[in-house]
């Protein structure tokens, strides 16, 4: 079996390449991925599949059944991209100013239509069910997740029972290609959002005496004592993060 599915992967290899870069080339932010949707639909169209659009919006959800009845397993790839101008200028670049998949949402999706090619050739050589799951907006909370779970993407169906367990990957630049990083526990953090406006009197930055308080130096302050909020809020063990990831001070450079 091992060496059915390299050969199979040796195969449709250059149809993921290809996957992988129309993907690139057209990016679409969260809840708006109608065309990478679309790509993904016609691509498993001639699998023996049963495809879902439309799931969660701009969702896609596709279900396989092997040779004979058993577990469920789902698989899960991530299909938006990120609001950030590519300076890439290869021939997959984004064509699309202020929008790229900087995230490896492309790779992730052109990889699970890999699988699912390859899984769909052998279905007759293993027992169970396969869900792959297509999932939008993972970049915007609160994301595409809840929003599929909530259309019952994890539900037991017709002849399947409920999958067991979901199965995510991700690109990371460290390992070679070819690499595969497996750990055990937790690994990223998931994200929530936080915002904070501070005010206070303007006035001109020569003359800061003047003021009852300097909202850029409070801000400055907060970015740094909130790290408190991980070193003494939070138990050692627990794997925890807080960043600040943008701090707007929207006004003139000699003006507080």
């Amino acid at each position: 079996m091992r060496d059915r599915i390299r050969a199979l992967a040796d195969e449709v290899f250059p149809e993921v390449v290809r996957l992988r870069r129309a993907i690139h080339r057209n990016p679409e932010l969260a809840f708006e991925e109608h065309e990478t949707a679309r790509l993904v639909a016609q691509t498993l169209a001639p699998l023996p599949l049963d495809v879902q659009t439309g799931v969660a919006r701009t969702g896609v959800v596709a279900t396989l059944r092997g040779g004979q009845p058993g577990p469920t397993l789902a698989l899960r790839a991530d299909i938006d991209a990120l609001p950030i101008h590519e300076e890439n200028t290869f021939d997959f670049a984004s064509k699309t100013p202020g929008r790229m998949h900087a995230c490896g949402h492309d790779a992730h999706t052109a990889s699970l239509l890999g699988t699912a090619m390859i899984l769909a050739r052998l279905k007759d050589d293993w027992p169970g069910t396969v869900r792959f799951l297509f999932q939008p907006s993972e970049e915007k909370l609160p994301g595409g997740a809840p929003a599929m779970i909530e259309a019952g993407v994890l539900a037991a169906g017709p002849g399947y029972p409920a999958p067991e367990a979901v199965y995510g990957q991700h690109v990371r630049p460290e390992l070679r290609a070819g690499q595969i990083g497996v750990r055990a526990g937790w690994f990223m953090a998931s994200a929530d959002e936080l915002y904070l406006t501070v005010r206070a009197a303007g006035g001109h930055a020569a003359e800061p005496h003047r003021l009852p308080s300097d909202a850029v130096l409070v801000a400055a302050h907060l970015v740094v004592a909130l790290q408190s909020v991980i070193s003494r809020h939070r138990p050692p063990g627990v794997p925890s993060v807080l960043s600040i990831g943008r701090l707007v001070a929207d006004g003139a450079t000699n003006v507080l």
